[in-house]
């Protein structure tokens, strides 16, 4: 296995969607999409954020992309408008994320070749 950081494999995105946020995360390689579907569940989000996502986590699965979304509800203090939250509108959400610990399998292609 290899310990990575999240943003080692992947690329995200974020922003707000009222008072959620959703998080693009986009994988380098085919394998690593595979392997993202087992390991990144919505629940090891959830976790991983700690007490930022208060709802549940929803996840989307884009494999034409080597792409997952995750929608985290409840997590931006009302949205954008309202909110006195320094990031209400989710843009820190995706570095947060790609800061995360991972453990790889050594067998999967760490490199772009799609």
């Amino acid at each position: 296995m290899s310990s990575l950081k999240l943003k080692d494999i992947s690329y995200a995105r974020s922003g707000d969607k009222g008072d959620s946020a959703n998080v693009g995360v986009v994988f380098l390689n085919k394998e690593l999409y595979r392997w993202a579907l087992t390991y990144l569940t919505p629940d090891r989000i959830k976790k991983y954020m700690g007490g930022i996502v208060k709802g549940d986590v929803i996840r989307y699965e884009l494999a034409n992309i080597n792409a997952l979304n995750f929608i985290l509800k409840d997590c931006l203090g009302g949205g954008g408008s309202i909110s006195m939250l320094n990031d209400a509108q989710g843009k820190t959400l995706a570095q947060a994320i790609l800061m995360m610990d991972v453990e790889v399998p050594d067998t999967i292609d760490i490199t772009t070749n799609d």
